[in-house]
């Protein structure tokens, strides 16, 4: 126990410390994006982040990926804000919670293995988009300083960390910040601002009890905006929580997950904050800066309430290119770019699984119908390509007059057509045999297929049996068939 809690926490706490500090200053000005998304006031996102980052380091199954106040969240809320305020938004982010923790002990995060790699790759790729689309209001209409600051800020992300020594020892993230606000600062550039994006709060959050009628009224408005921020929320974390295990090569436990994302946003309700979960955007910073323990998290989320209450007036100086230029390298380092050359090597399911993904997922701005989208087509082509492994072959013995069908291969929905089509039913035969020993059925849609064989040759006077079914298939078959059954064989007969 011990060792584990040194290990998530205490094993890289230089780099922790370093990259804490990154993700504060880049969550600031999108935590009042979404805000201004949602309708609501900017210190509803950024008591949020600070409330959910720091109860999810301690909660959370992935050490190392940054929770807080997001932009996919936010889209789901506007109409409960406008329609009914803050405290049915702060509500519904309270019973988000208990969903989510519900989702943890039902185990609904092992559903995961479900989301084929394809999605995966079209869920980041669209993703890397709609982070770099976000930043295009601040790069239209505007002077040619900030195009100016804006490529300097990325000059300095990737150049810096070349240079000996200093270049491995800071986040060059942090420092393309620093630098451009003290240049914009002792130049007066007249330029777009932190501060300029709305008033930072200049308290600590306080417990506030959601003020709404407790009764079944209140559920029904806030039940299906709950729903949805439930599962847009786990969908978001848990793909988040793949792409972090693939860059620092290790694992997390996602159940865990669904239970701390739902603690952190009762936490965050109940702290005046919006709901929340994990930001693929500000964990890639965290681990492209070194972050990788809960630390990490946790500074995130402390130094952001220190430098919106405490030093407001130095961060509101913080130029927008700068965070800009920070977005735009994580939008870059996001997107899969071995996805386009795969194209061509990749067979055409994937390829479509993959760009359908992208398409939804940037047309609608909502991940989870951009990742229903690909996951129903993932299964569609994967149900097609599994039933085309059915063969049927058959060999007749004259001497008994008896023809043996040997089925190999997958029987359900999909290919009991093709299970159908094999038998001759016209040949005059005696006997029937049916060999199952190779195959396996799989749902009443392949049942149905066999029943419908078998009473189709007993209608032309041919003795059938089936044998050779295993044990799984045999369960399924001896509860719904009906070909064993005479009485409901009549019936079957009767409506046809």
């Amino acid at each position: 126990m011990l060792q584990r809690i040194k290990q998530e926490w205490f094993s890289n706490v230089r780099n922790d410390l370093l990259s804490g500090t990154v993700v504060a200053l880049a969550l600031i000005p999108e935590a009042i994006a979404f805000s201004i998304i949602a309708g609501v006031d900017p210190k509803v996102g950024l008591y949020a982040s600070f409330c959910i980052a720091v109860i999810i380091a301690f909660f959370g199954g992935r050490p190392g990926m940054i929770s807080a106040a997001t932009g996919a969240m936010a889209l789901l809320m506007v109409t409960l804000v406008k329609e009914h305020g803050l405290e049915y938004l702060l509500a519904a982010t309270l019973l988000t919670g208990v969903f989510q923790i519900l989702a943890g002990f039902l185990k609904l995060g092992d559903l995961m293995r479900f989301v084929s790699r394809s999605v995966v790759t079209g869920f980041v790729n669209a993703l890397a988009i709609l982070i770099f689309m976000a930043q295009l209001p601040e790069l239209t209409n505007v002077t040619w300083h900030v195009y100016a600051m804006t490529a300097a800020g990325l000059g300095i992300i990737y150049l810096f960390p070349y240079l000996p020594v200093i270049g491995k020892s800071l986040p060059s993230p942090l420092v393309c910040i620093i630098a451009l606000t003290a240049v914009a600062m002792v130049l007066g550039l007249d330029i777009r601002t932190v501060g300029d994006m709305g008033e930072l709060p200049d308290t600590l959050p306080i417990f506030l009890w959601p003020e709404v009628p407790l009764n079944l009224d209140t559920l029904m408005i806030i039940l299906p905006y709950s729903l949805g921020l439930a599962v847009v929320g786990l969908l978001e974390s848990m793909m988040t929580a793949n792409i972090v295990d693939e860059l620092t090569d290790t694992s997390s436990d996602r159940n865990r997950e669904c239970k701390g994302q739902g603690i952190a946003n009762i936490g965050a309700g109940l702290m005046g904050g919006m709901a929340g979960c994990a930001m693929i955007g500000q964990s890639i910073i965290n681990v492209k800066s070194g972050g990788r323990g809960r630390l990490s998290t946790f500074v995130a989320g402390l130094f952001l309430i220190i430098l919106v209450v405490f030093l407001d007036e130095w961060i509101s100086q913080i130029p927008m290119a700068a965070l800009v230029a920070v977005m735009i390298m994580v939008s870059i380092g996001t997107f899969s770019w071995e996805s386009i050359r795969d194209l061509r090597k990749h067979p055409l399911s994937t390829n479509i699984v993959m760009i359908s993904t992208v398409a939804v997922v940037v047309a609608t701005h909502n991940l989870a119908i951009g990742v229903f989208v690909g996951v129903l087509l993932a299964s569609l082509f994967f149900a097609n390509k599994v039933g085309q492994y059915m063969a049927i072959s058959s060999r007749k013995d004259e001497d008994t007059d008896t023809r043996t069908y040997r089925v190999v291969g997958q029987v359900f929905f999909t290919s009991c057509e093709k299970f159908i089509a094999s038998f001759d039913f016209k040949e005059v035969l005696d006997k029937v045999v049916i060999d199952l020993s190779e195959a396996h059925f799989w749902d009443i849609s392949a049942v149905s297929a066999l029943d419908k064989v078998v009473i189709k040759f007993r209608r032309e006077g041919v003795d059938v049996e089936v044998i050779g079914l295993n044990e799984a298939s045999r369960t399924i078959v001896d509860k719904v068939a009906i070909h064993d059954k005479p009485e409901e064989v009549e019936k079957f007969m009767a409506g046809h």
